[in-house]
């Protein structure tokens, strides 16, 4: 996100704003740490995150 932005630097600063949203029209839950890891979800939870994803079959 941060490079698509323009901004490949600001990888963090995407990570913080994007825990902080609410908007659920906005697929935040998409985002992965760059070591591949899940991360948090302020919607329900890593297990929340990891569902909707394997719903969208980004993951198995």
């Amino acid at each position: 996100v941060a490079e698509l932005a323009g901004s490949p630097g600001a990888a963090r600063a995407v990570g913080n704003i994007m825990k902080d949203n609410f908007d659920e029209s906005i697929p935040c839950h998409r985002v992965v740490r760059s070591d591949g890891g899940m991360g948090g979800y302020n919607r329900g939870g890593s297990s929340e995150k990891i569902n909707k994803l394997k719903k969208e079959g980004a993951i198995r």
